[in-house]
């Protein structure tokens, strides 16, 4: 097989899950986001790593090494400790492999009898579109579906050639403003709910995601607008996920979960609204 130079900063993989659209599937997550959420349940994957080196001093199990200038990472020797994310000023994860897509294939070829396909996550994935293209591909040459879970944030229908490779995606809708979305990310909800729209469309949208956080965005008129985006196409799935501490930074932690009550009565405005498909995870 011959080896493209196309890289992508691979941050971790799950190999099965239930979780990450249809069936049991493989889930890889690349580091680096282009939005920076206050809730972020994978804060350590929004910056990438500035070589600074000061975790490879802290590093206990001495899994971290500074080689010509560039932090490198031995998974063998890592201990799962996270002193280096507790280091790091930024967060960011040291703990990644820039990898081409067929080093990616080789690392996930053995799943492949017992999955239903792969999805790529993140941070954001598609900030990586020539490397999800080529990866996708070959996914898609052993009869293996591909799914992208992505904030939306990059305009995939400028990339024909990554979504014929594509057979579903799941879209963030973190909120319904632009004045909320502002505010909970950083970016505009624009793109978010364009790509929803032009994926829909073309059949390419397996789920819209909402995760509740109460008292930071107005919810309601979140799920009013990610109901109407989707109430024609009865085979798209909305997802309304409630906040929970685990994973999130500690500025955020005392952030009370959603009631109940407060998540019925958004699956509530969903079904009025013509949403056929709703979950509460």
């Amino acid at each position: 097989m011959k080896e493209t130079h196309i890289f992508a900063p691979v941050n971790k993989i799950i190999p099965f899950s239930c979780v990450d659209g249809f069936g049991n599937r493989t889930a890889i997550f690349l580091q680096g986001c282009n939005q920076d959420c206050l809730y972020c349940h994978n804060p350590e994957t929004i910056h990438m790593c500035e070589n600074c080196g000061d975790c490879v001093k802290v590093c206990p199990a001495q899994a971290l090494s500074l080689v010509d200038g560039k932090v490198v990472y031995d998974k063998e020797k890592c201990c799962s400790c996270d002193t280096c994310l507790a280091t790091c000023t930024k967060g960011a994860s040291p703990k990644i492999c820039w990898l081409t897509p067929e080093k990616l294939f080789e690392q996930v070829k053995d799943y492949l009898p017992f999955i239903d396909g792969i999805t790529t996550s993140g941070g954001e994935c598609s900030l990586y579109p020539d490397f999800l293209t080529k990866f996708y591909s070959m996914i898609k040459a052993v009869n293996k579906t591909t799914y992208m879970d992505t904030n939306g944030q990059v305009p995939l229908w400028e990339r024909p050639d990554l979504l014929a490779v594509t057979d579903k995606t799941m879209v963030d809708l973190k909120a319904g403003t632009d004045e909320d979305h502002q505010k909970l990310t950083g970016r505009s909800a624009k793109f978010p709910i364009e790509n929803i729209r032009h994926l829909a469309r073309a059949g390419k949208l397996y789920e819209i995601r909402t995760v509740v956080v109460p008292g930071i965005v107005d919810n309601r008129k979140t799920v009013e607008v990610g109901s109407r985006l989707i109430a024609d196409y009865p085979e798209v799935r909305y997802k309304l996920i409630k906040f929970r501490h685990y994973g999130v930074r500690k500025d955020f932690s005392a952030t009370p979960e959603p009631s109940d009550e407060m998540m019925n009565e958004l699956r509530m405005i969903a079904e009025v609204s013509g949403v056929r498909d709703i979950v509460i995870t």
